[in-house]
């Protein structure tokens, strides 16, 4: 029915304007929705009857009309995906499931119809279809892949296979709510979904108010998914070998009465009587699983229903909208002629969805509250003397180890093992969490380290707590760290939006490229950084190089105060010179760089190094006896911080939450790199000294760093495979000079 028609059956609700097609009142709508199947003041159906079916197939039927019409508005957009879920996502809702993530991007259309018809968008000024239409793509709107920043959704989805790893951490942090996740078969073919599950609920065996809702359509973005040949006994056998020992699946096949061909079939075909009586089932299993996971049963729901399910087109070709594909196109047209509601429809289902889990998601799940934490005050530190050697990460370890004593829900997340990255402290003292109980490898159950032995894992349950409101640790190799760190680039860019404060998500990456000669270059990959340092113009992200023990004491305490942040320290695990005080350490990180060293008197050029790291200081000190000997004046200038280097202009510091615009002004900049000569020297990747390089004014500049990996006998040795050598530093400064 057109909108020209839609008067003869009701006034449309205000939150309706913009809606092309309305349809009549059926013949069970007077019978079954004379009112809501969510009675005033409470959270959720309390019964599942005729009634509470009913208005779940609604609130589906609602749910596809709009995300079909939503990306219509715009000719771009995915409907496919989110259109096969629908069901489940109404079942948890009428169930009173609401804080709900997912592990794909592509159904955010699905998820901001969702939180429109709650209610949850209205403070961002979403009042009607008319402005979710304008809003949706476009920027200060609605982003085409999910943001943790729109009202009523806890996180970001983007790459696939991270959903898993917020539903786990909101789990941890909230042991009284449910957190579903919804996961395509698509992206089930990347199989640290299931790991990373399996591994979480072996060492967190109490944890099961997850629940991993698998949206098993049997297509991905452009073709068939790669488990679309299972049968459902293997894809029930498949989650029970990953530990699911509650395995609910619903398979819309077994309802079909049309004759649908193949094992995927499209419920919204099917006569009045079998979709209800596969909305029951889908109703029944949500909640079986969801009881199951909220009384200690790793539990998963799987609804098995043909991608595309009620609008435009079906398998993987309803994946996306293209140039053209608008609400005029025949098939899109017809697709929402035929799963138009009728105006008392909308409205119903807009009552349910905002009584639904206490009120609209924007204002109910835990995401939209700042987190209480334990006050850990000031942790302890040791002051080390100028001139004595001390281990950087070990320095580190001792504050972690309090820092978790202090905060019990804490977590020290590890793929490689802290005693490898001599942070054995931390196991000591807070235990490795293990089902086995064993004190010579820190083993407890009760323990504070999680250490799944894939970085992905490490990276996802981190970030996840911290962006849920928990404070976190990641630990890592250097030269493993990249295949984890997309999750925390994610996470990132989601705290940059966040309109509360959350701590910031600290990741520490030890054991350098240069103290891994020996491995190989299998273990020397410290390009990571220049990833990391390009991030750094986002507006919070910081990269940190501590130059010795005190200022990687300072970094780490630094670090724990921040909010809203990525804050990753790169250091080294080996005994290294102090060459700061305490108070100099301090200064650097906060200030963003620090002089470590500069000549009394003397007549000659002034040769400044600016340098980030600390063993990589080893040759540049040689470097500098060789220049003052042939009567240079030499200051080397530690980069701890240069995030804090960058101008104002250079970094979007005004558009992220808990903005941080202190920036090194121009004269204590000239105060400490001024010099003739400028010598940027990095034993990683140099992007971290592009902010020096950008501003400096020496007339002559150079720059060492990171070119490749070797097997070699000594750090000394590695540096000098990658043109690093005390001398060749001094022979380019001097004829710079000269």
């Amino acid at each position: 029915m057109s909108t020209a028609a839609h008067e003869l059956f009701a006034t449309p609700p205000a939150f309706c304007d913009g809606i092309l097609h309305f349809a009549a009142d059926g013949v069970s709508q007077g019978v079954l929705a004379d009112r809501p199947a969510i009675a005033d003041g409470d959270t959720a159906i309390r019964t599942i009857d005729e009634r509470a079916v009913f208005q779940t197939k609604m609130v589906a039927d609602a749910l596809r009309y709009m995300t079909l019409q939503l990306c219509a508005s715009k000719e771009s957009g995915h409907p496919g995906g989110f259109a096969s879920s629908a069901d489940a996502y109404a079942a948890l809702t009428m169930l009173g499931h609401t804080n709900i993530v997912t592990e794909v991007g592509h159904h955010a259309p699905g998820f901001y119809s969702a939180m429109f018809l709650d209610g949850s968008l209205s403070v961002m000024d979403i009042h009607t279809m008319h402005d979710l239409q304008a809003r949706f793509r476009e920027r200060g709107g609605l982003l085409g892949h999910l943001s943790g920043a729109i009202p009523g959704l806890l996180a970001p989805a983007g790459p696939l296979g991270q959903g898993q790893h917020f539903a786990m951490a909101g789990a941890y942090l909230n042991r009284d709510r449910l957190f579903p996740c919804t996961i395509g078969d698509g992206g089930l073919g990347e199989p640290y979904i299931l790991s990373a599950m399996k591994h979480f609920h072996t060492s967190y065996p109490g944890v099961t108010n997850f629940l991993p809702v698998l949206v098993w359509n049997g297509f991905s973005q452009e073709h068939h998914s790669m488990v679309s040949l299972m049968s459902n006994a293997q894809m029930t056998a498949y989650w029970q070998a990953h530990d699911f020992g509650n395995v609910i699946l619903v398979d819309a096949k077994d309802f079909d009465d049309t004759d649908q061909p193949g094992a995927y079939v499209d419920s919204t075909q099917f006569g009045d009587a079998a979709r209800m009586a596969f909305t029951q089932a889908v109703l029944e299993g949500a909640k079986a699983a969801a009881d199951g996971a909220m009384n200690g049963e790793l539990s998963v729901l799987i609804v098995k229903q043909l991608k595309g399910a009620g609008v435009h087109a079906r398998g993987a070709k309803s994946h996306n909208l293209y140039p053209g594909d608008n609400a005029g196109k025949d098939n899109i047209a017809s697709a929402l002629i035929n799963g138009a509601l009728s105006p008392s429809a909308w409205a119903l289902v807009r009552t349910n969805m905002e009584r639904a889990g206490g009120g609209p998601a924007g204002r109910t799940v835990v995401t939209e509250f700042e987190r209480i934490l334990p006050n850990i005050g000031t942790l302890p530190t040791q002051a080390f003397a100028v001139g004595d050697k001390a281990v950087p990460a070990t320095a580190m370890a001792h504050m972690v180890a309090e820092l978790g004593r202090r905060d019990p829900m804490f977590v020290v997340t590890n793929a490689d093992g802290n005693e490898a990255s001599n942070m054995k402290p931390i196991n000591d003292a807070l235990k490795i969490r293990h089902p086995t109980e064993d004190s010579l490898y820190n083993q407890t159950p009760e323990g504070q380290v999680y250490e799944p032995l894939n970085e992905d894992a490490c990276a996802g349950f981190a970030a996840g707590l911290s962006l849920f409101g928990g404070r976190s640790l990641w630990l890592s190799y250097e030269s493993f760290a990249i295949n984890g760190w997309p999750i925390v680039q994610t996470v990132g860019q989601a705290m940059a939006e966040l309109r509360r404060k959350t701590p910031a998500c600290v990741t520490m990456f030890t054991a350098g490229a240069l103290e891994q000669g020996r491995n190989g270059w299998t273990h020397q990959r410290p390009e990571i950084e220049n990833y990391i340092g390009g991030q750094m113009r986002n507006g919070n992200v910081y990269l940190l190089y501590p130059a010795d023990a005190n200022m990687m004491q300072a970094a780490y305490a630094w670090s724990v105060e921040q909010s809203n942040k990525v804050i990753s320290i790169v250091a080294s695990k080996s005994p290294l010179p102090v060459y700061t005080t305490v108070e100099q350490a301090r200064h650097a990180i906060e200030q963003g760089a620090s002089a470590i060293h500069e000549t009394e008197g003397g007549n000659g050029k002034t040769i400044v190094f600016a340098v980030t790291g600390d063993m990589i200081l080893l040759p540049v000190f040689e470097a500098k006896t060789k220049l003052e000997q042939a009567g240079h004046r030499v200051r080397i200038v530690a980069v701890a911080n240069p995030r804090r280097l960058f101008r104002p202009g250079d970094v979007s510091w005004q558009h992220a939450a808990e903005s941080d615009d202190r920036f090194m002004d121009d004269a204590t900049f000239d105060t400490l790199f001024g010099g003739d000569v400028l010598v940027g020297v990095s034993g990683g990747g140099t992007i971290a000294l592009e902010p020096v390089m950008l501003r400096s004014r020496a007339a002559a500049r150079e720059l060492f760093g990171w070119r490749r990996g070797e097997t070699t006998a000594s750090a000394g040795e590695l540096m000098a495979f990658n043109g690093i050598t005390a001398d060749g530093l001094a022979q380019r400064a001097g004829e710079l000079a000269g």
